[in-house]
């Protein structure tokens, strides 16, 4: 493929990227804060690549954030900007590891190499709880107060738009509903049943 070809190419994909917003409610209709929200498709999956940066902080006795999203690969720091020293672990079978008795920034991030759902806690302070949610494309995000996520430059395709929330029952898998992609903007809603605050 020439030059010309390649830029044309890459104009259409820009072109053909769209906006998809998702408003996540409970079973009531309530809106759901940090809600996961991400769109998975074969071409997605081709296209993830890990994050950088990305970290779960201990403050105040408690992980920030409380869900964390990542793709596949991406590496998560675990600093402790608490002056207690915290014992971070995951049994779950998306990650299982255990960082022992530390303050500061433990010298070894956590590689999380598959996805599904890794709950953390903490073997010293019992009410610690987080998730790191992996994924297998980049488009994702977190819902905010008013239970609404955007994800943007989003190309044109038939996706598998999956929602997920800390409060649904453990074990619980994200809801799966198609989602068709095309040059407009999509507006779409999500309703978890079974969520508990």
């Amino acid at each position: 493929m020439g030059f010309r070809a390649c830029l044309l190419a890459l104009v259409w994909q820009t072109a053909a990227a769209a906006t998809v917003q998702v408003q996540v409610s409970d079973a009531a209709g309530k809106p759901l804060a940090e809600a996961v929200v991400f769109l998975e498709s074969r071409e997605a999956r081709q296209a993830v690549r890990p994050a950088i940066g990305s970290e779960m902080a201990q403050v105040n006795k408690q992980f920030t954030p409380r869900v964390l999203v990542v793709p596949v690969g991406t590496s998560v720091s675990f600093p402790n900007r608490d002056t207690v020293r915290h014992h971070v672990y995951s049994f779950s079978p998306a990650k299982t590891f255990e960082l022992k008795l530390y303050t500061g920034t433990d010298a070894n991030p956590v590689v999380f190499d598959r996805t599904g759902i890794a709950v953390l806690g903490c073997n010293i302070h019992d009410n610690m709880a987080a998730w790191v949610v992996v994924v297998d494309t980049p488009y994702f995000g977190r819902s905010g107060a008013n239970g609404t996520i955007t994800l943007t430059q989003v190309p044109a395709g038939n996706y598998r738009l999956r929602v997920w929330h800390p409060g649904l029952p453990v074990g619980a898998p994200a809801t799966d509903q198609p989602l068709a992609v095309g040059a407009a903007d999509v507006s779409t809603s999500a309703r978890l049943a079974g969520v508990v605050p």
